[in-house]
């Protein structure tokens, strides 16, 4: 982003620094909503750099503090082979090898 905000500035585009900031602020994923909150209810005056320095650190943290999944596999029990109590784990169903007459 800071890229756009350069090339916008080598063809002499005479923006303010705000508008900068705002596109800058506006381009980001809503995962920076409660940074861009913070942002405006504190009235932060930082120049581009400091401003993406920041941004840098608020997704280093975000990334910390991103939950993890935890994924695992479901096993049943499945008899196995002659008499009762004799059992092993299968996964997905429970099966019975014995048959009754």
């Amino acid at each position: 982003m800071l890229s756009f905000v350069e090339n916008l500035k080598d063809l002499k585009v005479d923006l303010e620094k705000e508008t900068y900031i705002d596109v800058i602020l506006q381009s980001l994923p809503p995962s920076f909503d409660s940074f861009n909150m913070n942002y405006n209810m504190n009235g932060l005056n930082e120049d581009l750099h400091e401003l993406i320095n920041i941004l840098v650190q608020y997704e280093a943290m975000i990334v910390k503090s991103a939950p993890l999944a935890l994924v695992g596999e479901a096993s049943t029990l499945e008899e196995k082979g002659k008499g009762a109590g004799r059992w092993r784990r299968k996964k997905d169903k429970i099966e019975s090898t014995t048959t009754s007459a």
